[in-house]
């Protein structure tokens, strides 16, 4: 099934086409002159890139060495505290055989030459993989032939190690080599397809503990982020937030009041052509403080806009409506014939069948650093000074707003004080250019926290039907699932979204995970755009995206299917993750070798860890759920067993052990992966038990963390993390675990006290009223 296809592969394209272009020759390595500040070097403690020394050698468009021997590579993904430089730079260094204390990074800016520049989906070290492998592959290859010629001998007697190339009792470094200029080896596209990558034996880098790049300046409080970017001369500003999203329109702006505040100077009321921020005033003051203060004194009358009655209710009962009409939404491609209910005959025939509508609330990002941007125009280009996760969406629509070329916009990428999918969507970065455009200075724009919530491209509320068809054996013969939500990529991305069954576009981070890898017989997957909720708030990527609410309802509805079989829940799952079905479950080189069993293994392991089987205390039982983490041309594979008691008096659950098994293929970072995956495990912990809010006329309820109230520290559980070893293509790990960790707890509850919950969060308030049902 093409799903995210469209995206990976144009990253994948452009990134290579680069990559051959700069071989042929040696390039400028930003867009930026480096004394502008184009790139960002976190280990630095004003981010700025220290120069090269002497000569400079760029075999590539993602790295260089200069005559020191220092390498420098270049990263086009976003850091927002998962060391994503590290990890990546440690693909390319460990087959460049560089000496490890010699590798920097530097975080670019948005010269086209980069490619499509997006960080999310768990995407950045599968992706980079296969190119900065190869890159340096042919660096390493290229020096050896280089440093043999120096040492007059031939390149078949030298091997690379630590930066230096030798020959027996002779060496020499990489940085003498380069300073001596010789000639070195271009490579032809079809010489890099024969490349071949070092054995997994001689790797001395991936897999293994190294020093990370930007710990010291994160620990010391030198990294620079978004929040702190300035230039000479700039205002600064807040917004006043419409009523709605869409659709406002400013009747009158009364900043009487604010006069008062030392600092202030104007309100301006934005004109924005790309219709990203109707509605908005700026408050423009000299200082950040002045601004906040002027803008609370700021009075704004607004029309607003055609959803200002909306409730959650009502997003959710259009998403039922939706779901009850067959001959809506788009059917995903999953074998069988096309155009047909494929389903219908095992269900039309089934000697039982099962049915159950699951649903999740609204819920929003909270990141830690607020909303900010930074924008004015220089030498005739228009600069953008910010955190952003995908700067290729929003480099037109900011050419739009400011109805200028792309090309005379530059952003450049600050590290980020979290991201978890916020700001996939750039839209914070129109208002600062818009403003900037209007009073022909530098502007500074941050939103407080409860203007980031109003703003909030929130992960949507969603409503999902899954029914289950069984022969007189119990055995499965058919399987539907229906699942309606407001849609981030039809919104934000329309071009990314591949087709379904009749040449229909869907949102494929709405539905992933529906298509999953077990052996169900006949099965019809069909996605819904809730168009009532695209037309109230901006959907938008939430990490894990749509299956942290899909497997949500596919894990939960499995347990429910072992119990109508009357079968074991593990041994029920295990039965089905045979590597057989329509859906191709056996797995394809070179991401999910070995399909199915992977999983069957992951969550056959994670069960033995925690105790399945034996007893527990009274109202106290273990729950198990599994996953491919988010897509199928990336699986990782998941498996989390939930311990947890639930007090029958206060319906409060207390989760007390998470035992998470995981199968990304190769661990390039392994304390990197583990701190993904525990960021990614409590982050589930904290969406299954504390973290949703509601549509109230057309705003969220919740604005501040004193309601919105995620996991505390002291209800972390005890983790037991592990991980399958393996040689495979490695996959991502940023967001896999959390879509296991809500399922796992929703069966351990069931298995607990035996109230069945089937709404997102998971209340203390819903359990009560379980166990009252229950008697």
């Amino acid at each position: 099934m093409a799903r995210l296809g469209s995206m990976q592969n144009a990253a994948m394209i452009q990134s290579r086409r680069s990559f051959l272009v700069t071989m042929a020759g040696a390039s400028l390595a930003f867009g930026f002159t480096r004394g502008a500040g184009a790139a960002i070097d976190p280990a630095t403690a004003d981010g700025v890139p220290p120069n090269a020394v002497g000569t400079l050698f760029e075999p590539s468009l993602w790295y260089s060495i200069d005559s020191t021997g220092t390498v420098t590579v270049n990263i086009i993904r976003a850091e927002m505290g998962q060391h994503v430089g590290t990890a990546l730079a440690r693909i390319l260094a460990d087959e460049l055989e560089a000496d490890w204390k010699t590798v920097r990074i530097t975080h670019v800016d948005t010269d086209p030459k980069w490619g499509l520049m997006v960080t999310g989906g768990s995407w950045s070290v599968s992706q980079t993989w296969p190119i900065f492998s190869r890159a340096g592959a042919a660096g390493r290859l290229a020096l050896i032939e280089a440093g043999a010629a120096l040492l007059k001998v031939a390149p078949s007697a030298c091997v690379a190690r630590d930066g230096k190339v030798y020959a027996g009792t002779q060496s020499i470094a990489y940085g003498d080599i380069i300073a001596q200029g010789p000639h070195f080896r271009q490579f032809s596209p079809e010489d890099l397809d024969k490349l071949t990558l070092k054995p997994v034996s001689e790797r001395r880098l991936i897999g293994k503990p190294v020093t990370a790049l930007d710990i010291p300046a994160k620990t010391n409080g030198e990294a620079v982020y978004g929040i702190d970017a300035k230039v000479p001369g700039m205002v600064h500003a807040r917004p006043k937030i419409p009523p709605t999203r869409y659709g406002s329109k400013v009747v009158s702006v009364d900043d009487s009041a604010a006069r008062k505040v030392k600092g202030y100077l104007q309100s301006l009321v934005i004109d924005d052509p790309s219709e990203t921020v109707p509605g908005w005033v700026l408050v423009i003051a000299e200082s950040t403080f002045a601004a906040m203060r002027a803008a609370d004194l700021v009075k704004v009358t607004w029309s607003a806009g055609p959803t200002a009655h909306i409730s959650e209710k009502e997003i959710q009962d259009h998403a039922v409506e939706q779901i009850a009409r067959r001959d809506n939404g788009v059917l995903l491609e999953l074998g069988g014939a096309k155009g047909v209910d494929v389903a219908k005959p095992a269900f039309e025939a089934a000697a039982s069948t099962l049915e159950q509508t699951y649903t999740t609330a609204t819920v929003l990002h909270f990141q830690l650093e607020p909303l900010n941007a930074l924008a004015f125009e220089k030498d005739g280009i228009f600069e953008i000074h910010t955190g952003n996760q995908w700067q290729s969406l929003i480099l037109p629509v900011l050419a739009k707003a400011l109805q200028r070329p792309q090309e005379s916009i530059v952003l450049r990428s600050y590290m980020l004080g979290g991201g978890f999918g916020r700001r996939l969507n750039g839209d914070y970065a129109v208002p600062a250019a818009l403003a900037a455009k209007a009073l022909g200075r530098p502007v500074k724009v941050v939103l407080t926290r409860q203007d980031d919530a109003l703003f909030d491209s929130v992960r949507s509320p969603s409503v999902q039907t899954v029914r289950m068809a069984f022969d007189a054996a119990n055995k499965v013969t058919g399987m539907e699932h229906h699942a309606a939500a407001g849609w981030p990529t039809e919104v934000m991305a329309p071009a990314f979204m591949p087709k379904g069954q009749e040449g229909k576009p869907f949102d494929p981070f709405a539905i992933a995970g529906a298509d999953h890898w077990y052996d169900v017989g006949p099965q019809l997957v069909r996605a819904l755009s809730n168009d009532l909720a695209n037309a109230t708030f901006r959907p938008g990527w939430l990490r894990s995206v749509g299956p942290g609410w899909i497997n949500w309802a596919l894990e939960s509805f499995m347990d429910e299917a072992a119990l109508h079989v009357k079968m074991d829940p593990l041994a029920f799952r295990l039965n089905l993750l045979n590597g057989k079905g329509q859906n191709d479950n056996a797995g394809s080189a070179p991401v999910s070798v070995g399909g199915a069993s992977r999983q069957a293994e992951v969550i056959r392991r994670a069960a033995q860890r925690a105790g399945w089987g034996q007893a527990l205390p009274a109202d106290t039982a273990l729950g198990l759920a599994t996953s491919f983490g988010q897509e199928r041309e990336m699986p990782t594979w998941m498996a989390c067993a939930a311990r947890v008691h639930v007090d029958r008096k206060t319906g409060q659950v207390r989760v007390e052990k998470l035992t998470i098994v995981t199968d990304a293929g190769t661990i390039v970072d392994p304390d990197g992966a583990r701190a993904q995956t525990e960021g990614a495990t409590l982050w589930g912990l904290s969406m299954a038990l504390h973290e949703g809010t509601l549509f109230e006329k057309g705003q969220v309820r919740d604005t501040n963390l004193d309601t919105y109230t995620p996991l505390r520290i002291d209800e972390t559980p005890e983790l037991d993390i592990s991980f399958v070893e393996s040689t495979e293509m490695p996959v991502g790990l940023g967001e896999p675990a959390t879509t296991v960790i809500a399922p796992a707890i929703g069966n351990a509850i069931f298995a607990a006290v035996g109230v069945r919950l089937r709404h997102l969060p998971i209340t203390s308030e819903a359990v009560l009223s379980g166990l009252k049902t229950l008697g």
